[in-house]
């Protein structure tokens, strides 16, 4: 019904100059720096929205910890092991590192040459977890082959705050925006100026044209384009005499490809 917004469960939410909990984020989607106990900011929804497409995407939890530690355990199988810089700020660090440097939840084993070397563990539950990044994300992806949605996974599951990547770098992402609804009144529109671009270089000039079927193609196409609001600098390049669309070769390097 018009007017009625609907409100999803904020949970634990506070204003980011006000944080009062140290529980927060359910634990399967629960950032680095909440676990360590280091001080957080809007940064970890980020890392939230990277466990859930994940999760969309493959139909299961990409971290799926046992319980905090074992939560840890987790993140550094795929990613590895946090920056030292993160575990200098953390209070927690003798519950994940050992004094010698390597995870808790792995073994030390010795070998014949009296050298040590570092051997799978096991969770509470009998779990084996895995040497720190030594399961990809793409295998933890299930074989995922689209290398933009792989890469915007790989910005929101950064482990410094500082850099993941932001809601506004998110918004302006290739896979994000490939994925942008089409206008109801054209098959061939995108919102974004790379996506017009290619679809003026589809049109034929009125001028060139050899039916009156293709000339009324080029004007269909100039008149989509002057509805799309896009500037004409920024892709296209428009002929009003010929009817012409093409693209804009001197700002074709200002756009990100897709």
């Amino acid at each position: 019904m018009k007017g009625i917004k609907n409100v999803i469960d904020f949970g634990s939410s506070c204003y980011e100059e006000q944080r009062v909990y140290t529980y927060i984020q359910s634990r399967f989607y629960r950032a680095p720096e909440v676990i360590m106990g280091l001080r957080y900011t809007c940064a970890i929804d980020m890392w939230s929205l990277g466990c859930i497409l994940v999760e969309l995407h493959t139909g299961s939890a990409l971290f799926a910890g046992e319980d905090e530690f074992d939560q840890l355990s987790c993140i550094m199988e795929v990613l590895g092991m946090p920056p030292e810089k993160m575990w200098e700020q953390s209070k927690k660090r003798s519950t994940f590192v050992s004094s010698k440097g390597y995870p808790r939840y792995c073994r030390l084993a010795t070998n014949p040459d009296g050298t040590t070397k570092m051997i799978p563990g096991k969770t509470r539950r009998g779990k084996f977890r895995c040497l720190p990044e030594s399961r990809s994300l793409k295998s933890a992806l299930k074989g995922c082959e689209d290398p933009l949605f792989i890469n915007f996974i790989r910005g929101c599951l950064e482990y410094d705050p500082a850099l993941r990547m932001t809601p506004s770098a998110a918004l302006k992402h290739s896979w994000f925006r490939r994925r942008l609804p089409r206008p109801p009144d054209s098959e061939f529109y995108q919102d974004s100026a790379n996506s017009v671009a290619a679809a003026a270089s589809l049109v034929v000039t009125a001028e060139g044209a050899t039916s009156q079927r293709e000339d009324a193609r080029a004007g269909a196409c100039l008149d989509l384009y002057k509805k799309s609001g896009i500037k004409q600098s920024s892709a296209i390049r428009v002929d009003q005499g010929h009817r012409t669309l093409s693209p804009n070769t001197e700002q074709e390097g200002k756009f990100p490809r897709e």
